[in-house]
């Protein structure tokens, strides 16, 4: 049990690492929690510092999602699901920027990919679309309120509850993040 307890906590804090804000730093001294939509996002890297970095930030997300759900083992099922939460939530509310994060979508995308891969093809799917919209957050948004339909049709309930576990901090982050613009509060 104290195994799988680490093993959580380091998920957590594999989700927490923030290659978007190490980047942007790197590249050109950049601190993204103070620029643009103020999120610890590729999306936000993006239009702070180009194309590369943001694709580069992206596929470490997406790595690091995948490898929280790996620390606790992919066969785990409920526990694969909340190792894949936890990762997002790491990456939503990081201790190493004082609670600052992004979205966590490409964080929960490595999840899924292990959890439930056809969720996981939703979400690119979604990240494609947005990025020939150039509307990656509502292509992502479509994507988010069909994964769970075409999950259960494709999977069934239990991996489209899984899935939906490993979106919830998604979407607490997404309801905060509207709650300030309507408040004008700092994000």
């Amino acid at each position: 049990m104290a195994l799988l307890i680490g093993s959580l906590l380091l998920a957590y804090l594999l989700g927490a690492l923030s290659p978007s804000q190490i980047i942007a730093r790197l590249v050109n001294g950049t601190d993204l929690t103070k620029v643009g939509t103020k999120t610890v996002s590729p999306t936000n890297l993006y239009y702070a510092v180009g194309r590369w970095p943001a694709l580069i930030a992206g596929a470490f997300d997406v790595a690091k999602g995948f490898g929280a759900v790996m620390v606790v083992g992919s066969g785990r099922g409920w526990f694969a699901a909340l190792a894949g939460a936890l990762a997002v939530a790491g990456h939503n509310w990081s201790p190493f920027l004082r609670g600052a994060g992004g979205r966590g979508l490409s964080t929960a995308t490595g999840a899924l990919f292990l959890v439930c891969w056809p969720a996981a093809v939703v979400m690119c799917l979604g990240l494609a679309v947005g990025a020939l919209l150039r509307r990656v957050i509502r292509a992502m948004g479509v994507a988010l309120v069909l994964l769970v339909p075409v999950v259960a049709f494709t999977s069934g309930w239990p991996a489209a509850v899984m899935s939906a576990a490993v979106l919830a901090p998604i979407g607490m982050k997404t309801a905060m993040l509207k709650y300030r613009q309507r408040r004008d509060l700092p994000a």
